[in-house]
């Protein structure tokens, strides 16, 4: 297990019977990396990675 999984782990459980909407997810990952600049290529790759999950060109 991946350091970074434990979030993951405490996300689901903590928030993992919730629906949200992209929207609301990107507002706060907009949000987060407002707070934290120095995380904004990985939130960046993030993001793109999932706007991009269905296309089979990448």
């Amino acid at each position: 297990m991946y350091f970074t999984d434990r979030g993951i782990e405490e996300l689901e459980q903590r928030r993992g019977d919730e629906e949200v909407t992209l929207a609301w997810l990107a507002d706060r990952l907009q949000e987060f990396v407002d707070t934290h600049p120095e995380f904004e290529t990985p939130v960046e790759r993030l993001a793109t990675w999932l706007a991009r999950l269905d296309d089979p060109e990448d």
